[in-house]
This record gives structure tokens, sequence and C-alpha cells, in this order.
């Protein structure tokens, strides 16, 4: 099973940028479906964005879009989100999850009741 390592987390002024990764090791993440979720203090974890095996299929969430992207590397088993004109209510720690979909290139949901690996997560906050 994959084992996911978020880094690239830190303290940022609004209106700035970040890059979390999502590293996996033990599998090959080919085969799996990507989501990046967050969870801020007292509120449901929310599905951020998510990415299909090929990387051709993306989505996000309305509070997200046309600011963050997601990407993928599958020579470098690692997915990306680059977040940019950050904003308080990004506060939040940020996960990484894989959900196995063999060699089906569905679009990927960001349910996350789907994914069945999470790594351990990385903590955003966006202040001045």
């Amino acid at each position: 099973q994959p084992q996911l390592v978020e880094s690239g987390g830190g303290l940022v002024q609004p209106g700035g940028s970040l890059r979390l990764s999502c590293a996996a090791s033990g599998v090959t993440l080919d085969y799996y479906t990507i989501g990046w979720f967050r969870q801020a203090p007292g509120k449901e974890r929310e599905g951020a964005s998510c990415i299909s095996r090929s990387g051709g299929r993306t989505n996000y969430a309305d509070s997200v879009k046309g600011r963050f992207t997601i990407s993928r590397d599958n020579a470098k088993n690692t997915v990306y989100l680059q977040m940019n004109t950050l904003k308080p209510e990004d506060t939040a720690i940020y996960y990484c999850a894989a959900a196995y979909k063999g060699v089906s290139d569905r679009p990927c949901t960001r349910a996350p009741y789907e994914y069945n690996y999470w790594g351990q997560g990385t903590q955003v906050t966006v202040s001045s």
C-alpha cells in the first residue's frame, strides 16, 4: 500500500503562494487517483482538489477554483498542489490521499470516503 508524505506547508501572508508536494513510496502512483483535502479547526474535512490517474482530469472546490492548481509527475511519484492568492480562510492542515483505480482513468471525486490511503498532513497558515 502507498505511504504518502506531504511537504511544503508553512506560514504565508495573504496573497502569497505555496506549493505542496505529496510524495509516495511503496507503490507507483500511476494507478491511483490523488486528492488534496484540508481541515480547519472545528470544521469538517474538505476536498480541495483531485486529479485522475493520467492527470488529464482534475476537479476543484469552488472555494479554491482559479487559485489552486493540482498536477502530478508520475515519473517522480509525486503530486503537487500549487496554491496562489492565498487567503486567511485557506488556513488548515492539508492532506493528500490516494484511491486505487487500476487501469481506469475515470474522473476523480473529492469525497473523502473514496480514498483509502492518507498522509499525515502539512500545516498551512495564512496570516499577516
